[in-house]
């Protein structure tokens, strides 16, 4: 009987790194909301819609943290957080390249990162996501394919 590899410890351990990432900044950011939409505010880009952008976020942050802690959604929440930190790394970036001053919106640790040390801490967080991603799928791969050949 060949046995077959489990990533379930990798999955679970990237699941629980990104609910603590999700839950931390959604934290920081909702105990100083004032601070974190005067911020946004400053962005022309989202100045006019800062307001909801300031309650969006952390209740997306932790809509998928929660995701990510119920085995039974976790990919839900490994596709969610892939997407979330594709798109605030992009959107970064983007400032960055077109703007002279950049406004940071992170608390606590995270504010202490440079912008391109937040990117590279993003890319790691994605690059765990897509990894624990494609784990999860070949895992259920390997169930299906054991019910039917036993």
């Amino acid at each position: 009987m060949s046995r077959k590899p489990s990533y379930t410890s990798f999955i679970t351990l990237t699941a629980f790194l990104l609910g603590i990432l999700f839950i931390y900044t959604a934290s920081s950011k909702l105990m100083h909301l004032g601070i974190f939409e005067l911020r946004l505010e400053r962005m022309p880009q989202l100045s006019p819609i800062a307001h909801w952008i300031a309650w969006l976020i952390p209740f997306t942050e932790l809509v998928i943290a929660g995701l990510l802690l119920i085995p039974k959604y976790r990919l839900a929440g490994m596709y969610a957080s892939l997407i979330l930190l594709g798109i605030f790394t992009g959107y970064i970036i983007l400032v960055l390249q077109t703007s002279d001053s950049v406004p940071c919106s992170c608390g606590g640790v995270l504010s202490a990162l440079g912008w391109r040390d937040h990117i590279l801490l993003n890319a790691c967080f994605m690059a765990m996501s897509l990894i624990a991603i494609i784990l999860n799928t070949k895992q259920n791969r390997n169930k299906i394919l054991d019910k039917h050949t036993t």
